[in-house]
């Protein structure tokens, strides 16, 4: 019995999916399910009760699981430990982010942790806010970041930064003549948003309650890119992160106006899966996102 086999199959119950679990091996799904055969035959007993439609565990399949966690978390400390030890930064850290951050928050740090640290690859995977949240779950990732966390009893969350929402208009835009407005001042507008369940979306849609104002979008999009598009062409107005739009703001594409005697934040975080072993890699990533690196416990 080696490593990879605990680790296919905890990845198998994890995803309850035998394409899944091959997908984050590198295998086909027959071979997922030759493996978890073979571990029945090595235990001499059944692990999946396959008489049921979803997927699910026998007693004796749980036990495994359980001890399989172990054994693979042991092996990651090990090896976390031999490279603490030998002080190599090196292998690869495989990120999960929605576009606003990964576009627009990220690229800073990613050059200097990649000019730091040359021997470390970094894979970046753009997802809606709630996949990133699967991809951390699933141990498909080993970062993940997102606005308004949402906490998680197996996801541990480290405060990243504040971003600040702001009114981007056409810089031909009554508004924008502007430099603040008032909130309520958006009543009568035509407003571009995000789409219903993206958690920015979500946030101005509670501004819009508490300040009494009943504002449907005139068009909804899911990344910030089509949003920005959207009002550079005059179709409407739209209340994005701060940080998104500054490119946009140094060419003269789009006006930016700040909410008056109001400071609406968008907290961003970074998420990785409680227990998960950091490598010193992943530790130095956190580090060069200016983040305190947590205390490592096992689970």
């Amino acid at each position: 019995m080696q490593i990879e086999n605990f680790k296919i199959f905890a990845d198998l119950v994890e995803t309850k999916s035998f394409s899944k679990s091959a997908k984050l091996n590198g295998i086909t799904q027959s071979a997922v399910s030759q493996q978890a055969r073979a571990m029945e035959r090595h235990f001499k007993t059944l692990l999946i009760d396959r008489s049921q439609k979803q997927f699910q565990l026998t007693r004796e399949g749980q036990r495994v699981y359980e001890s399989a966690n172990e054994i693979l978390h042991t092996y990651e400390k090990l090896l976390s430990e031999l490279q603490e030890m030998k002080k190599v930064i090196s292998g690869t850290i495989r990120i999960s982010t929605v576009y606003s951050i990964g576009l627009h928050e990220l690229p800073p740090f990613i050059k200097k942790f990649l000019h730091d640290f040359p021997s470390v690859n970094v894979r970046i995977e753009y997802r809606r806010s709630n996949l990133v949240y699967e991809d951390i779950l699933h141990n498909s990732v080993d970062f993940g970041l997102v606005a308004f966390p949402v906490k998680q009893r197996q996801i541990e969350v480290l405060p990243f930064r504040n971003d600040h929402l702001v009114l981007i208009t056409h810089p031909q835009h009554p508004l924008a003549k502007r430099a603040e407005i008032d909130i309520r001042d958006l009543s009568g507008q035509k407003v571009i948003g995000f789409d219903p369940d993206i958690p920015t979306r979500k946030a101005v849609d509670a501004i819009f309650r508490e300040h009494n104002l009943e504002i449907e979008p005139v068009m909804e999009f899911d990344n910030i890119e089509t949003v920005k598009r959207a009002v550079e062409i005059d179709h409407g107005v739209a209340i994005v992160p701060q940080a998104t739009v500054a490119q946009e703001q140094k060419q003269g594409t789009l006006n930016v106006i700040r909410f008056r005697g109001k400071d609406f934040t968008r907290p961003l975080a970074i998420l990785h899966r409680k227990g998960r072993v950091l490598t010193p890699a992943m530790k130095k990533f956190i580090e060069t996102l200016g983040v305190e690196v947590p205390e490592q416990v096992q689970v």
